[in-house]
């Protein structure tokens, strides 16, 4: 299961304690849905039923919006 993720910051993101859940631990999206980039929010639970081996998109990196499969990715020359 692979997904098309399209970030907009330029820089890191500093975590500290604050960020830290209730079991002392910082988790850190990989899924590229969550409202609080960089930490989970839990958004990932949407993509439990998506297929392997199918690049999936989301309307506007919103996991309860619209999925489609991505067919072709084209990257113009710069």
């Amino acid at each position: 299961m692979a997904r098309k993720v399209t970030h907009e910051k330029r820089g890191p993101a500093r975590l500290d304690e604050s960020d830290m859940g209730d079991d002392g631990m910082i988790y850190v999206c990989q899924c590229g849905l969550s409202g609080s980039k960089p930490l989970c929010d839990g958004s990932h639970n949407a993509t439990a039923d998506e297929e392997d081996g199918v690049v999936h998109e989301y309307d506007g990196d919103d996991p309860d919006g619209k999925r489609r499969a991505v067919v072709e990715t084209v990257y113009a020359d710069e």
